[in-house]
């Protein structure tokens, strides 16, 4: 059957309007960013604003920032950085921890807190997507009120999902090693979405990723076992007496997080200890407390902060009770953050889809998770260890780094190591405990384990809280520099 060639043309003009129309849709869904309300110049990178749908129907619609690497953009790392929470933007460590830029405090410009750039950025050896996820985090938004509700595995999937669909939006950067990567919870859903890239390209999904491993700070895994493990911490670190760490270890036969209530001896001791760290900053404890009392080994305090709003201009610097006067509090820089990302400007200039998200919040407390409590409003916590999928990825050829900040106590650095011990790996004999230096000094301690194909390297570093990037941000970049490059740390 022979076609008229006026139907031909009117086929291909079809074909044409189709693929302006995907080319248009696509463009929509992804703009560059070349200035930034609050800093005064171009940006000396390059910064991509976006949204890539995923779930059924793509309901889900997550928001990410992306910044080409500054170094050699074709063949430096691609990683995706998740924030912890689950809940909170990863504007956090575009600002606070990892990212190209930080907000300089008690300053102005533009209406919003001026910004300046991060000489620690890792977007100077990698490619870095901040994404904020799962939905409802940040500037992410879905289409339909049943896409609200999500979970661990469910978080795990889309993200997975979401870089399947960057890369093939982005095919400059099919070929760069992909690690999956971010801090404290996320620790929960990173070795998920790293075994399931894996498990993908076993299966031939398209495009295929060139996943190489995975990297996770102060990470929760094995919530159990990361919360009992506080007590042996506080003790190491003197802050509890070696008389109560023995009698509360041996009243409680080893487990505090799900303590027995009918055990009267366990709970008094356990009563005792909570009252020795009431006024200990549990991310960070040489920081003043400025939340509420810790309670540390009968629930797993909240990740995040109470978001609170700061009037333009005024001082977010707290002014507390006599005790803490003039107190430093580190999570009121925060607020900054807040009053950036919910300027119209702002918005404007990252592209935001107008009406999608009211305010934004650091962290959607309506997320938030804390130990015992099976879920929350829009999220269920439903992996209460992620560590077989660490055992699944240690079968792999696949790196690893773990690290963990030796002044925290929300996830300790004791806890950390006990579930990596328990993936029965060979301990490098060159590399057990042995420390590690920025600029001549110390700046923790490593331990590289291997299995095959897969390395795992365990590294404290020294002095670093909860978000060990924030706290230490010069060793932190270093740290995974020479992790990126194949370098001996």
């Amino acid at each position: 059957m022979q076609l008229k060639s006026s139907n031909i043309i009117v086929m291909i003009m079809m074909m044409m309007m189709i693929m302006v129309l995907d080319a248009s849709s696509e463009s929509e869904s992804r703009c560059l960013v070349k200035k930034l309300p609050g800093y005064p110049e171009d940006l000396p990178f390059k910064l991509e604003t976006g949204y890539i749908g995923v779930g059924e129907n793509e309901q889900v619609q997550l928001f990410y920032y992306f910044v080409e690497s500054e170094g050699n953009p074709d063949e430096d790392p691609l990683i995706v950085w998740l924030a912890g929470g689950p809940g909170c933007s990863t504007l956090r460590a575009f600002f606070f921890e990892i990212g190209p830029m930080q907000i300089q405090y008690r300053k102005y410009m533009d209406n919003v807190p001026a910004l300046q750039l991060d000489p620690n950025s890792w977007t100077k050896v990698a490619n870095v997507i901040y994404l904020d996820a799962p939905t409802l985090t940040g500037y992410s938004y879905t289409t339909t009120p049943d896409a609200v509700h999500s979970s661990d595995t469910l978080s795990a999937s889309q993200t997975a999902e979401f870089l399947r669909k960057f890369v093939g939006q982005h095919p400059r950067f099919l070929n760069n090693p992909m690690y999956v990567t971010g801090i404290s919870y996320s620790g929960i859903v990173i070795p998920i979405i790293t075994e399931e890239l894996y498990k993908g390209n076993d299966e031939g999904l398209k495009p295929r990723v060139n996943i190489q491993g995975y990297m996770a700070g102060n990470p929760l895994t094995d919530k159990t076992g990361d919360i009992n493990s506080r007590l042996e911490y506080a003790y190491r670190m003197a802050l509890i007496s070696p008389e109560l760490y023995e009698s509360t270890k041996n009243d409680c036969n080893g487990e505090y997080a799900e303590a027995d209530n009918g055990n009267s001896l366990c709970m008094q001791n356990i009563n005792e200890v909570n009252k020795r760290v009431e006024d200990i900053n549990i991310q960070q404890i040489l920081d003043p407390d400025c939340d509420p009392a810790t309670n540390l080994v009968r629930s797993g305090n909240p990740i995040t902060r109470k978001n609170r709003k700061s009037l333009r201009g005024a001082n977010p610097i707290r002014m507390r009770t006599s005790l803490l006067k003039d107190t430093f509090c580190r999570g009121d820089y925060y607020d900054y953050a807040t009053l950036w990302a919910n300027d119209k400007n702002v918005m404007k200039a990252l592209h935001v889809r107008e009406g999608t998200v009211k305010e934004w919040l650091l962290c959607n407390l309506d997320m938030k998770y804390n130990y015992g409590k099976p879920s929350m409003p829009s999220y269920e916590f439903n992996i209460p260890s992620s560590v077989i999928y660490h055992q699944k990825l240690s079968k792999r050829n696949c790196r690893a780094l773990i690290f963990s900040g030796d002044h925290d106590m929300m996830v300790p650095h004791v806890g950390t190591r006990n579930w990596i011990n328990t993936l029965n790996l060979t301990i490098d004999s060159d590399s057990n405990w042995v420390a590690w230096y920025t600029n001549g000094q110390d700046a923790g301690y490593q331990t590289t384990y291997v299995n095959h194909n897969y390395s795992l390297v365990f590294a404290t570093v020294k002095g670093a809280g909860h978000t060990a990037p924030e706290f230490r941000p010069e060793e932190c970049f270093e740290l995974v520099k020479r992790w990126f490059s194949h370098r001996p740390i």
